[in-house]
């Protein structure tokens, strides 16, 4: 199965993933893009590389931000504009 092009790193109670999450489903969205959630916690070698960073967005299985989303950067690398 191929790899989800945008994923969010995440973990339980983190307002900035919230905020992140919800940034990410509007562009996600406009890209028609299913953004897959993943917890950082449930993992361990994500949450030995992504821990102390998240929220991290991957897009094409690369780390593209992290802490916010790069709106202008991301709408770009998606192509809208």
């Amino acid at each position: 199965m191929p790899e989800p092009r945008l994923q969010l790193l995440t973990r339980e109670g983190c307002h900035l993933c919230a905020t992140a999450e919800e940034t990410l489903a509007s562009l996600a969205a406009e890209a028609g893009l299913d953004p897959v959630t993943v917890d950082v916690d449930a993992d361990p070698e994500l949450r030995a590389e992504y821990g102390d960073r998240v929220p991290v967005v991957l897009l094409d299985g690369r780390e593209h931000s992290y802490f916010t989303v790069d709106v202008p950067r991301l709408r770009r690398d998606l192509g809208l504009g």
